[in-house]
Parts: structure tokens; sequence; C-alpha cells
């Protein structure tokens, strides 16, 4: 009766091992990858959000019990706090490849993506950034990719629109000295000045500034059609109130850094009249924006952000490569993921150039109208 009892246990564990790990015998492997993005702080918001992105992209991935080497198996995130801040950012991209990703989505600002790339770089490891900045996919690297547009894009077509469809003929420029904020105001200007338009005072503030009354007051000397601003929303929302208490007529125009709810919560009325450009469509207009919507309000219980999407369909571009490959070693699913052609929820074909750019790069240009974002324009993307 004893060994029988024993069997009998035996047998049982057996059965519910196996009604654990599936009829497969084994537990679904674990595949890492790494996420950082400035998780505290003031640009906490942008971090969150694009966090929810990627974590709904890979919790579905899973529903679909993906399998590689004809194993099932399970996409886990590892996140880390950078803090927005380049040497934060170094430091944590080190710390995520010594615990083995191997695939890199992050980081969120271009100025700890680009010294972070380095590192995965030297590791091998594909990095998809939202980073905006030119020089991120200039450095010659082969495993650097975007999840927006760029800045040389962005800048483009708001510099362009600035002059011939808000009719400004001279422009003040601020930028806060961030890779993004800088690059983008450096391509706005080109693109303005193309369009035919004069800049008459070029400042600049940092990304830790609320007190803009210096700089505005040497700006409002020049009476500039329209004033544009490189950076966030922590600088822009109170330059905007400023901008109003100092008398200056001009509109504030910016990046997507600064198209956020909290932006016009923050300006309060002095938000009425900014424009801003944005990477893509709106998302009623996204070819997955309506079910992506309702998915993520189900998920998250909050509405959908600016960054969210773009990261979601980073998240997949990275997971789909590596399924297709067959492989989650990064030098065999990276050649994958560099002929990456997929519908996303942002655009009909997400795939990357040769230097990792999206190839596919509308903008669309908001304006606050009664405390509420409109669009005024759409430009490219499908």
């Amino acid at each position: 009766m004893k060994t029988a009892f024993h069997k009998t246990v035996l047998q049982l564990a057996l059965l519910s091992t196996a009604l654990a790990f599936g009829t497969t015998g084994a537990q679904a492997e674990d595949i890492k990858l790494g996420f950082a993005a400035p998780m505290t702080g003031a640009q906490a918001q942008y971090g969150k959000d694009m966090q929810h992105g990627i974590v709904l992209a890979i919790e579905e991935f899973n529903a679909t019990h993906p399998k590689i080497g004809g194993k099932e198996v399970k996409f886990v995130l590892l996140s880390e706090d950078d803090q927005a801040d380049p040497k934060t950012g170094s430091v944590v991209a080190q710390k995520l490849v010594d615990k083995g990703i191997q695939g890199m989505l992050g980081h969120f600002n271009s100025g700890t993506s680009i010294p972070a790339s380095t590192v995965y770089s030297r590791a091998g490891i594909p990095q998809i950034a939202m980073a905006t900045a030119p020089e991120y996919t200039r450095q010659g690297f082969k495993n650097t990719f975007r999840m927006m547009t760029s800045d040389t894009q962005q800048g483009s077509v708001i510099g362009a629109f600035a002059v011939k469809k808000l009719g400004a003929k001279t422009i003040a420029i601020v930028d806060d000295r961030t890779a993004y904020g800088q690059g983008l105001a450096d391509e706005f200007e080109k693109a303005a000045k193309a369009a035919g338009g004069k800049i008459v005072r070029r400042e600049f503030t940092n990304d830790k500034a609320v007190d803009f009354k210096a700089v505005l007051t040497n700006i409002k000397r020049s009476n500039p059609d329209i004033i544009f601003f490189g950076g966030a929303e922590a600088q822009s929302a109170p330059m905007a109130k400023q901008m109003k208490e100092l008398g200056l007529k001009a509109p504030l125009v910016s990046g997507e850094m600064s198209k956020t709810d909290n932006f016009i919560k923050l300006a309060g009325p002095a938000a009425n009249g900014t424009v801003v450009s944005l990477a893509g469509l709106p998302l009623d207009q996204m070819p997955g924006g309506p079910g992506y919507k309702q998915r993520y309000e189900k998920r998250f219980g909050s509405k959908v952000e600016t960054y969210s999407p773009y990261a979601y369909d980073g998240a997949m571009a990275m997971m789909k490569a590596m399924v297709k490959a067959n492989s989650a070693e990064p030098a065999k699913y990276l050649p994958v993921l560099a002929k990456t052609s997929m519908i996303g929820v942002t655009t009909r074909n997400l795939a990357y150039d040769a230097r990792g750019d999206l190839k596919d790069g509308g903008i669309t240009v908001y304006k606050v109208v009664d405390g509420q974002w409109t669009v005024l324009e759409s430009v490219g993307g499908k």
C-alpha cells in the first residue's frame, strides 16, 4: 500500500507539472527586453506613457504563444529610470546589458539615447528609441532604429508651416540646449529660412528653468511674429504664461513634447493659440488607432497620450523580428529587424531606411483652440 500511495502521489505531481507548464512539459523561455526612460522627475509622464505602450504590446504578443526554435517563449520587460539624464542613461544602459537583455526599447530622450546607444552598439544589441535628434541614427551604428520620425522631418514641416501658413516673416527661437530641443530648433530654423522667414533672435535656456522673463524681454524688443521653442512642456507651459504676462502678441510654436494635455493644464488660458507639430497622424486617423484606444483604455483605465502608440509599434517590430528570424540572438534577428515591413497602429507600413529612420514620416500640426488641441494640417504619413 505504501508503494502504491507513493506512486499515486508521484503521478499527481507529474500531472500538476504538466498542467502548469503545458503539454510540452517545459516552461516558456523568457526573452528579456530592456526599457529605459524618465520615470521620475519633470518628464516622468513621458516615460510612463512610453512604457504603457510597450507593456501592452508585450502582453498582447505573449497571448499569441509565440515560438522560437520550436519552443514557446515569453517576453519580459526589464525597466530602468534614466531620469532624462545622459550620464544616468549610460549607467542604466550598461546595467541592462549586464542583466542579459536581448533587445532594447528606449531611451525616450535624444540626450540619453545617443550616449546609451554606444553601450548597446558595443554589446551588439538592437535598440529602438523614441529619440528624434538626427544624430541618433547618424553615428554609423547598424543597431539603432527609431519609433518616431526625426527632427529633420518634423522641423522641416513646422518651419515651412510657420512661414507659409502662419504668415510669420520674423521669428525668434529659444531652445533648452538638450540634444532634442536644440536639434529641433536647428531644423526649424533651416526650414523657416528656406521658406523666406527671418530669424531676428536666437536665445537659449535649459531643461530645468522655469523663469524666462529675461529671455522673453530680450525677444520682445525684436517684436517677432512668432516664438519657436525647442523643449518640453515643463518649460513651454510657464513660457507661454510669461509671454502673455509680458504682453507679447506672438504665438508660441513648439514640438511634440509640448503637445500634451498637461501643457494646457499648466499654461491655462495662455495655452490658447499655441501651435505644435507631432510625428504621425492623429490617433483617430491612425490605421490601428481606434482599436488601440479601446484596448489601451481597458488595460490602463486612462486615455492614450502622445507616445504610447509609437512605443507599441516599436516593441511589436522587435518581437516579430525575433520570431521571424527564429532566434532571439541579436546578431541573428538584427538583419530581419532592419528589413521590417509591417502594418502598425501608427502606420500602414512601418519600415526603416538604411540608417534606421522611419521611411514613412508623417507630421501633424495642432493648435490650442478654447483649451483643446485641434488639428490644423497633416503632412505625409499613410
